[in-house]
């Protein structure tokens, strides 16, 4: 197990491609801090579930990620009960789709604060520990809007090139402490957050729910066919092998094609 006696701190992991990640560390051996909300009784049975399944210590903390205190007392108690993160995925994130000038400012400052200020505290609390350690990997989950942008999505595109940026900007700073800085962007995933922006993009573009799904999400994927979770989670899992130990600042593509037309 390659990931036996690492800590890896997963955020926005209740569900989707935290999840996946989640389940493919704890089987490769780490020790594994869940985040995320939902209803408690089923976050603890997906708990139980992953650590019954690999035999790992799994914890789950529901830190609410746009508060800075949350976040801080989140890594805390992973260092206490489960010890250093030598493995930080920042993959939280929220969506919403309308127009820019219609674009709710609560739910700009929300989408900004989760999926690009998050990764900020998350990073500045854990990365101390991996140098210390001489041995890191932080791994943020972009989006192929890293690299271009769709209409009505203006929060979520500015959030995830802020990613994209922050993770060169780190890996530059941690290139000789042993510590990795890498993020992967993925084309249209079939999760929650993804089904959850369909019914604002109908309404938006005056769609029905198959338009959106063909003309809008996977129009720009060649493939035609939605990236996987586990497809997300075996390309993390990758990035903390030794092997990938000189892969630093790099943002992955994992699209269908998206970003190559």
């Amino acid at each position: 197990m390659q990931l036996r006696g690492k800590v890896a701190l997963i955020t926005g992991s209740t569900s989707g491609i935290g999840l996946a990640i989640a389940r493919a560390f704890a089987a490769e051996g780490a020790s594994v801090m869940l985040n995320g909300f939902g209803d408690s009784a089923e976050i603890e049975n997906i708990r139980g579930q992953i650590a019954l399944a690999s035999r790992a210590k799994v914890l789950h903390d529901g830190a609410d990620l746009s508060d800075p205190v949350a976040i801080e007392a989140m890594v805390a108690r992973c260092i206490a009960e489960l010890g250093a993160p030598a493995i930080l995925v920042n993959n939280a994130g929220i969506q919403h789709v309308a127009p820019v000038t219609e674009f709710p400012p609560a739910k700009w400052d929300a989408i900004i604060a989760i999926n690009l200020t998050a990764a900020f505290h998350t990073t500045r609390l854990a990365l101390p520990g991996m140098r210390a350690a001489g041995w890191g990997r932080i791994i943020n989950t972009a989006s192929a809007h890293s690299l271009v942008a769709s209409p009505n999505k203006s929060a979520y595109v500015a959030a995830k090139h802020g990613i994209a940026g922050f993770t060169k900007t780190v890996a530059l700073e941690a290139a000789r402490d042993g510590v990795t800085v890498n993020c992967i962007s993925p084309g249209y995933v079939w999760t929650t957050l993804v089904e959850n922006q369909i019914p604002d993009t109908m309404a938006a573009r005056g769609l029905t729910r198959d338009q959106v799904i063909n003309d809008v999400l996977l129009a720009a994927q060649p493939t035609k066919r939605f990236v996987t979770p586990e497809e997300v989670a075996a390309l993390a899992l990758f990035l903390t092998r030794d092997e990938a130990g000189s892969i630093t600042g790099a943002n992955v593509s994992m699209d269908g094609g998206w970003t190559a037309q």
